[in-house]
């Protein structure tokens, strides 16, 4: 089966300032590591705008008219001392949220196996009434809904590898029984949240943190051990993966050692984790990943590996 990239030119626009880590080099790293020939069979698609009916599934509406009339005419905005928009802030992160929903609707209708979004800002802080951590709207959990309402796949499970934990995923899946979220993450590190003990009005929630200075072992025994079982037993209809590659032992940000074989890995077992439980269907997109040549190499290794499914 196919496996499609969405992305779009204005996710370049985003542009939160000298200096600051999200910038638009990770996307072109991303590109450019994807411009390989061995990625010509991917499909490449234009990511649309995510709807208003899209973005209020996850957030209150005046959640969303506060952070689009926050974005400035001109110069630099924050929405907090690390999240800060420009006057193309807005049109990037309707392009990031309408990538996953898009490819969720293609995945779904046998268009294709599987997905990867190559978008900013990332979204998996992004709580329902809250920007942050670099995040203007919650991209998968959006997909995820998406995948409910208009497919009427009730049961979707959201996969995390970022370095950091996604509190604003956690959030939206946190009261409802037929989202399941899981996540690897370095703790204690931001946001401060990801703790064992946060399992979820209904058990959906599966964190699996790891200490400062864990690597490829540690990684693996908590996903093998903790994540998947716990996500086969969910038996989703669809699963969306948070594919953060901060977690690099390369990267500035943090503080674990994973490496490109790591996320070749991890995305090869939930490939075979969707065939066994949801008919293969797959939708990834792009969080974290700062260091720029480990963000195109694991990037690289993590598409690779969602197009030999």
């Amino acid at each position: 089966m196919t496996t499609l990239l969405y992305t779009h030119p204005a996710c370049f626009e985003h542009d939160p300032g000298r200096g600051h880590p999200e910038c638009p080099a990770r996307l072109k790293a991303v590109l450019d590591a994807l411009d390989d020939p061995a990625f010509a069979a991917l499909e490449r698609r234009e990511a649309p705008e995510a709807t208003r009916e899209q973005l209020l599934r996850v957030h209150p509406a005046g959640f969303v008219d506060q952070v689009l009339k926050a974005i400035p005419e001109h110069g630099y905005a924050g929405l907090d001392a690390d999240t800060i928009v420009s006057p193309g802030s807005g049109r990037a992160a309707l392009r990031a949220a309408g990538a996953v929903c898009a490819a969720v609707d293609a995945v779904t209708r046998g268009e294709a196996g599987n997905a990867f979004c190559a978008v900013r800002p990332p979204g998996h802080h992004a709580e329902p009434d809250r920007a942050m951590g670099f995040c203007l709207f919650s991209n998968v959990a959006i997909g995820a809904l998406q995948a409910r309402a208009v497919h009427g796949l009730q049961r979707a499970a959201v996969v995390d590898f970022d370095v950091h934990h996604g509190n604003g995923t956690q959030a939206v899946f946190w009261d409802d029984r037929d989202l399941f979220y899981a996540s690897t993450h370095q703790m204690p590190f931001y946001p401060g949240t990801g703790d064992r003990v946060e399992r979820g009005r209904f058990t959906n929630i599966v964190n699996a943190p790891l200490a400062a200075m864990s690597g490829s072992e540690e990684f693996r025994q908590a996903t093998r051990d903790i994540i998947f079982p716990a996500l086969i037993e969910f038996q989703p209809e669809i699963i969306l993966i948070s594919a953060g590659f901060d977690a690099h032992v390369d990267d500035p940000l943090a503080g674990l050692r994973l490496h490109e074989d790591d996320y070749a890995w991890v995305t090869s077992e939930l490939v075979a984790i969707a065939r066994q439980v949801c008919g293969g269907r797959i939708v990834s997109a792009l969080e974290g990943g700062y260091d720029l040549n480990a963000l195109g190499l694991s990037a690289a290794a993590h598409v690779r590996a969602l197009m030999e499914a």
